[in-house]
């Protein structure tokens, strides 16, 4: 056994790896940029590399085809299956037995997801935790010497405020008042809390909203003396090369001892750059941010906490912390000033998390005395109805389809990515959109890198292949009806999209899985609150922003769902952060109001079942073809069998 060097190319990153290590833990040490979805399990076959053979002058090494184990099983299979070309490995699965030149192919690279988390107009007046008081103290004498901490709390009692001074802010008290003719700046929180005593100036207090989504971070920064937007800036999620999804990362966690400190110090490494990113930008002082308050689903909470999230991975999923938390800066170490503080919005439920209860917050008074519904799709779907008075919120596993993890062809939202499809219904002939380009493309388009096809791709080509007669309402291909367009792999039907972008019977498959959890779902809530009728449809998160509501609505994923009914929120989850950011009684408010949302555990409920095989049919596919015998054996053949 001994120590060996691995060179990552393009990168040229070095590290250092025991032999017997496989290359995929290697580069995530050494955060080289690889793609994986199924947290380096040899499931999802993307993280391929390349050995450089040969002597590299460069890095002085001399590299030989044994430097590395032999082709593994897993490696054979995806050989034979078409998913590994020759002189291709995939990094999981291969391990490392001398000093190695690896190349990280193009199309194994993680590309920069295209996020869009901008910030929306939030409906709040300003009334932050964090307030500055300009204070003039008297000078003492002989006489007339009262304690400086008396006087100054004096000082503020003219405000109305009456506070205490932290050690922090009595250390610099004396300091202050001696430099500045008896005056300073009183940084109080909770109009109960001096936090720190700043010298007379122009400087304002600053505060942020932090959402942590699966994908990316987005992060808001205000002026919290004029309530203003300051800052905004989006980044992927780091975890990523853990696990595309969720539960992905919970089995990384779960297979690798220190796995959930590594994790969690990944995603607080990342918001620290992005916080001193910000204040450079800002030309503000490290003080002068004082408060951050955190949203996210419940496992990316509890792993920015520092708290392992394993028990959300399996049932009964229970929650560490649901309430509203706050904690000093101090124990997150982001770089953040000592009078800091991080919360976290509450939680509803083990898979209900603090991004529904920050979106539930912004939409309050819409869907207050009116029936509503609430949904943030993803791996698990968080759903929120209101009706007649009472709030009830659920979860679905719609797992991680509509995110493009287990289409054949999926990928994130990424430049070159099909983000909008359509079919001619007569010649059956497509044509899409990807992300990066206005035109709309069809057969052989050249001078564009299609990469594969993302979330809103996904809905819009399930929708238009019912639409165009070319599969049936139980989903099955109808290769008859477009002969030119349909292959076969073994005895799987695929539809060729466009160049080498094909759509699976088993794409189809994982589609309707993921729409008939998050029907069920709804269904359950609606007779759970004997809710007839929706007035409103409200889709929350980036994804929600992509998606085209006719798509929405026709793919039957949201019973009663019609286009009108349909309205995207944006990033509401980040918003209702940003709401306790500015406004402490919205804070209380929300706190108040997740004590009353009645949590229902979908995977308890026996309709579920029920719900969940009635919602796999496709509304606008035609109906099946009566069963004859030649059917039969056409049904037969789609189904692969």
């Amino acid at each position: 056994m001994g120590r060996h060097t691995v060179i990552f190319t393009p990168s040229g990153i070095r590290a250092d790896a025991e032999e017997g290590e496989n290359i995929y833990d290697v580069a995530l040490r050494a955060g080289v940029d690889i793609q994986s979805i199924c947290g380096g399990k040899g499931q999802c076959r993307r993280c391929q590399i390349e050995l450089g053979m040969g002597k590299h002058a460069k890095f002085n090494l001399d590299v030989k085809e044994n430097h590395l184990s032999d082709t593994s099983p897993t490696e054979k299979r995806a050989i034979r299956d078409g998913n590994l070309a020759e002189g291709r490995r995939l990094a999981c699965r291969t391990k490392i037995c001398g000093d190695v030149v690896i190349e990280i192919p193009s199309d194994s690279q993680e590309h920069k997801t295209s996020i869009s988390k901008n910030s929306a107009e939030i409906n709040t007046t300003l009334n932050p935790a964090i307030n500055l008081y300009w204070c003039h103290l008297p000078v003492p004498t002989l006489e007339d010497n009262p304690v400086d901490e008396v006087a100054l709390a004096a000082a503020l009692k003219i405000f109305g405020v009456t506070a205490k001074p932290t050690h922090h802010s009595l250390t610099k008290l004396q300091k202050v008042l001696r430099r500045h003719d008896r005056s300073l700046i009183a940084v109080v929180r909770d109009d109960c809390e001096i936090i720190d005593i700043w010298p007379p100036s122009d400087r304002d207090a600053y505060g942020a909203a932090l959402d942590i989504g699966s994908t990316s971070l987005a992060l808001y920064i205000y002026n919290l003396s004029t309530g203003n937007l300051v800052y905004e800036q989006a980044e992927m999620n780091p975890q990523i090369r853990f696990g595309e999804d969720v539960m992905s990362r919970v089995s990384y966690i779960m297979m690798n001892k220190g796995g959930e400190h590594r994790l969690t110090g990944e995603i607080r490494k990342q918001v620290a750059q992005m916080l001193r990113q910000a204040r450079a930008v800002l030309d503000i002082d490290m003080e002068q941010l004082l408060e951050l308050v955190v949203v996210g689903n419940p496992i990316m909470h509890h792993l920015f906490l520092g708290i392992n999230p394993v028990e959300l991975g399996q049932a009964p999923f229970t929650l560490a912390v649901k309430d509203w938390f706050e904690a000093p800066a101090s124990h997150f170490d982001l770089g953040l000033a000592d009078g800091a503080r991080v919360a976290c919005l509450p939680l509803i439920g083990g898979h209900v998390g603090a991004d529904t209860t920050g979106a539930y917050l912004t939409q309050m008074d819409r869907m207050t005395g009116r029936s509503v519904l609430l949904v943030d799709i993803g791996t698990n779907a968080e759903i929120i109805l209101s009706h007649k008075g009472r709030i009830a919120a659920a979860s679905s596993p719609t797992g991680p389809a509509f995110e493009g993890a287990e289409i054949s062809s999926g990928v994130r939202a990424t430049i070159g990515a099909i983000e909008r499809v359509r079919i001619d219904p007569i010649s059956k002939i497509p044509r899409i959109k990807i992300i990066g380009c206005e035109d709309w493309l069809s057969d052989n388009p050249q001078g564009h890198n299609i990469i594969g096809i993302c979330g809103s791709g996904i809905f819009e080509i399930m929708v238009e292949l019912a639409g165009a007669g070319l599969m049936d309402e139980t989903g099955l291909f109808l290769p008859a009806a477009a002969p030119e367009r349909f292959e076969q792999d073994g005895n799987i039907w695929k539809y060729r999209l466009i160049d080498e972008i094909y759509i699976k019977q088993t794409d189809i498959r994982a589609v309707q899985l993921a729409k008939a959890a998050l029907h069920a779902g709804v269904s359950l809530l609606t007779e759970y609150l004997g809710c007839d009728a929706l007035d409103e449809i409200l889709l929350a998160g980036a994804f929600g922003t992509h998606l085209d509501p006719k798509y929405v609505a026709e793919i039957g994923i949201i019973p009663g769902a019609t286009t009108k009914l349909i309205h995207s929120i944006g990033n509401a989850a980040g918003m209702g952060a940003a709401m306790t950011v500015l406004n402490k009684d919205d804070k209380a408010r929300l706190i108040e109001a997740v004590t009353y949302i009645e949590k229902i555990e979908t995977a308890m409920e026996p309709k579920f079942q029920d719900y969940f095989v009635a919602a796999m049919r496709f509304p606008t596919a035609p109906p099946v073809a009566p069963d004859t015998g030649k059917n039969k054996r056409r049904r037969r053949n789609s189904k692969g069998r």
